[in-house]
Formats: C-alpha cells, sequence, structure tokens
C-alpha cells in the first residue's frame, strides 16, 4: 500500500488541490479513482503509473477521461510515500519540460524544509 500526499508550499498552497478544484465532477471522479488505484495495488499497470526517464526520479499518474488526457507528477519520499507536486492537462505527447522542471524545484523545497 501507498499513502499519496499533496505537496503544500511554504505558504501552505496546495497546487494539487487547486488543480483538481478545476476539474469537472467526471474527470475528478476519475482522477480519485486512479489515485485509489496507485494507493492500493502493490503493481500499478503503466497505464496509470509510471516512472519518467530523464528526471530527477519523477513518476506521473496518468489519466484520460473521455478525450481528456490528465497527468499528476510527483516522487517518492520513502518507500511508500508519494508526494504528488503539480498537475495539469496534457496535450502534446511529450511531457511538457516546464512541468517536470516545476515538479523537480517542488521536490527539492519539500525535501529541504522536511529535513529542517
Amino acid at each position: 500500500m501507498r499513502e499519496i500526499i499533496f505537496y503544500r508550499t511554504h505558504t501552505n498552497e496546495c497546487p494539487i488541490e487547486q488543480f483538481l478544484d478545476g476539474l469537472n465532477s467526471k474527470q475528478a471522479q476519475k482522477v480519485t479513482w486512479v489515485l485509489q488505484l496507485v494507493e492500493e495495488l502493490e503493481l500499478v499497470p503503466a497505464t496509470y503509473f509510471k516512472k519518467l526517464t530523464n528526471t530527477d526520479d519523477l513518476w506521473e499518474i496518468r489519466i484520460q477521461q473521455g478525450n481528456n488526457i490528465f497527468r499528476l507528477l510527483g516522487f517518492f519520499d520513502a518507500v511508500n510515500f508519494v508526494v504528488l507536486t503539480n498537475g495539469f492537462q496534457k496535450k502534446t505527447q511529450k511531457t511538457p519540460k516546464a512541468e517536470i522542471l516545476l515538479s523537480e524545484q517542488r521536490k527539492k523545497d519539500y525535501l529541504m524544509r522536511k529535513n529542517k
């Protein structure tokens, strides 16, 4: 079992909650279902959870609802904790570099503040 944690900024803002608040009810329902899979399944199919190559150990949670494709980026903190840093609607084949950089920056911030 894994536990999903939402990253919070130093001002206590939660980018994942803000992203989820912008989804309609069907989209939010599908995201919730996929998050539950990631938490409960020992081996999550790559359709839903995949390590991103050429990153600082980032993972993406992959959601498709109708024609909409969403990604939630994050990283592992310890063995069973997945910290989600940002979410976006995917419009191209590749994950946008800006989203990867943002996630890596938030990972550094999270780890720095955690270790203080």
